[in-house]
């Protein structure tokens, strides 16, 4: 199967039904060694772009990942970036609000670590969190500290959405590419990937009681999940919805919409001038002067 971005885009203003989005498609390979044959090609790639991407430095790109537990998210960051040079890249990963997070509003915490042009920011799960576990959870709203007449639960998602998709448009105004990705997992995946982080030993880490507990929120996550890609998937600052349950498919999927995005933006190394072409020459007919000097 050849892998087009747009088969998993979420259309500006479509409802989404998770139920009508397929967790498993066709895998773009036929082989494990397919499967990594055609990984370090797109990575390969990647890194090349990257490196334009930093020497134009025009545009900054943030990649934002949002899932269910054990869909894949830092596999498919680990694997997909792995030849991005470091100091190009940034990664942050959002857990629970801190006292002076709390503090401010809901887009601050997550505006300080914006990438800046030239770079690739990763969030692993994000501002996307205030419309989705606090929705589940709509006790973390009353932690948050907002004056009682915004505690609405009738308008406090909306007003969060509208203001989500002003800040994407203001930073895309402003030179910054979002590609959104949800890692669509199915509940049954998700139970073989607890039980596999159960049984094997150096996987114990990754697992806890609490991801349990969230399990049994599942159809309150899924609600959720369906109301913001529905509000917020706009054509500057798409979703798409990745099928999960196959992690390799997945990283092919990423990786390609992510190559798509950066070849849409016409970028180009810097033009030497005349008066730095001159420089340049001068600086090489002195080093080639400091070799026959040396002999």
């Amino acid at each position: 199967m050849k892998i087009k971005s747009e088969d998993f885009q979420v259309k500006e203003g479509e409802k989404v039904n998770l139920k009508k989005w397929p967790t498993l498609v066709k895998p773009a390979y036929k082989s494990k060694s397919g499967y990594k044959k055609l990984l370090a090609e797109q990575v390969e790639e990647l890194s090349d772009l990257q490196q334009l991407h930093y020497a134009s430095n025009r545009h900054a790109v943030l990649l934002i990942f949002q899932a269910m537990d054990a869909a894949g998210k830092d596999g498919a960051i680990k694997h997909v970036m792995s030849g991005i040079n470091p100091q190009g890249c940034q990664v942050f990963s959002f857990q629970h609000p801190s006292a002076e997070e709390l503090d401010h509003d809901f887009l601050w915490r997550t505006t300080q670590a914006l990438p800046e042009r030239g770079r690739i920011g990763i969030f692993n799960r994000s501002y996307y969190e205030e419309v989705l576990i606090v929705r589940v959870h709509p006790e973390i709203l009353q932690a948050e500290r907002l004056p009682e007449d915004l505690h609405d639960e009738k308008t406090v998602w909306q007003e969060r959405y509208r203001s989500i998709v002003g800040q994407e448009k203001h930073l895309f105004n402003n030179g910054t590419r979002i590609i959104k990705f949800f890692l669509h997992l199915s509940q049954e995946e998700q139970r073989k990937r607890f039980l596999d982080r159960i049984d094997e030993p150096e996987k114990n880490w990754k697992f806890s009681l609490a991801d349990i507990e969230e399990r049994k929120f599942w159809p309150q996550y899924m609600k959720a999940y369906e109301a913001f890609l529905s509000a917020t998937s706009t054509q500057i600052a798409p979703w798409y919805v990745v099928p999960a349950d196959d992690k390799e498919n997945a990283r092919l999927i990423i990786s390609r919409i992510i190559l798509d995005t950066f070849k849409s933006l016409n970028m180009r190394y810097p033009e030497t001038s005349a008066k730095r072409q001159q420089e340049l020459q001068s600086i090489r007919h002195q080093l080639m002067k400091d070799a026959s000097d040396s002999h």
